[in-house]
């Protein structure tokens, strides 16, 4: 009988070592997979994101080497990054880039400053040809976000480029409101002769609802503003007059209208 209570006893002390043990596996690989996941959201970020980051990165670089500025590209991203993320993408403040505005903003370019509305691409064209005016798009900020798609989403601090929201899918997106502040900034920063170039083969080349006229105009400050002269190209015979001029290094650039 005796031994038949010391077998039972040890058979229940072998099987209580055995849930004492599978139970110590089992908290063992929740803490590990825990662990891991950690380290997996840290690591392994948003691929797309990551890719912006890299953009925005290397565009900096490059326009400083270009230019030899001194700017911090690393800051620029984290100031621009800083302004969207865990943030509602259609809830972004008014004042969200002034930290990026303020650390790096445009040095002035008095007499060479150049504004447009609907005339992009020949604009453009033509500041590439002819290094004698400035865009927004020419300035370190605009050169480095032209083009890009970008936004945040609350409870996270990743950066998207998917399923963020169109121009007009509300006012205080992220994209929207970034090119919004650089426009001010930049039409506030305008001195000397000032230029601007409208499409006139429009009803409105002057609209109320353009960033130039709502935006821009609003923000030029005529005590540091000798003029501003409005060329208005209004056919293709216009634009190839001006693309024409662009090839030749002979005129100044103002001959070109």
């Amino acid at each position: 009988m005796d031994d038949v209570e010391t077998y039972s006893s040890r058979s229940k002390k072998r099987r209580s070592r055995f849930l004492k043990f599978g139970l110590a596996a089992v908290i063992f690989v929740v803490i590990l997979a825990i662990i891991l996941g950690v380290v997996l959201s840290t690591t392994a970020r948003n691929p797309s994101g990551e890719k912006l980051k890299s953009t925005v990165i290397t565009r900096c670089e490059k326009f400083v080497e270009s230019t030899n500025i001194s700017r911090d590209c690393q800051k620029l991203w984290n100031l621009f990054e800083q302004a969207y993320v865990g943030r509602d993408p259609c809830a972004v403040p008014p004042e969200a880039y002034n930290p990026l505005m303020a650390g790096m903003h445009p040095d002035p370019s008095c007499n060479r400053m150049l504004f447009w509305s609907k005339t992009k691409d020949l604009v453009h064209d033509f500041t590439e040809k002819r290094d004698c005016y400035q865009t927004l798009e020419d300035t370190l900020l605009g050169s480095v976000m032209d083009g890009l798609t970008w936004c945040g989403k609350e409870g996270t601090r990743e950066t998207f480029t998917t399923d963020c929201p169109g121009w007009t899918d509300c006012d205080n997106n992220p994209v929207r409101l970034f090119w919004n502040r650089a426009s001010a900034g930049f039409a506030d920063a305008a001195c000397g002769d000032v230029t601007a170039m409208l499409n006139g083969s429009i009803a409105t080349p002057f609209s109320p609802a353009s960033i130039f006229a709502s935006i821009e105009v609003k923000q030029f400050n005529s005590t540091r503003m000798n003029g501003l002269n409005v060329v208005l190209v209004t056919n293709k015979n216009d634009m190839s007059n001006i693309q024409e001029c662009m090839l030749r290094p002979d005129p100044a650039c103002g001959a070109c209208w």
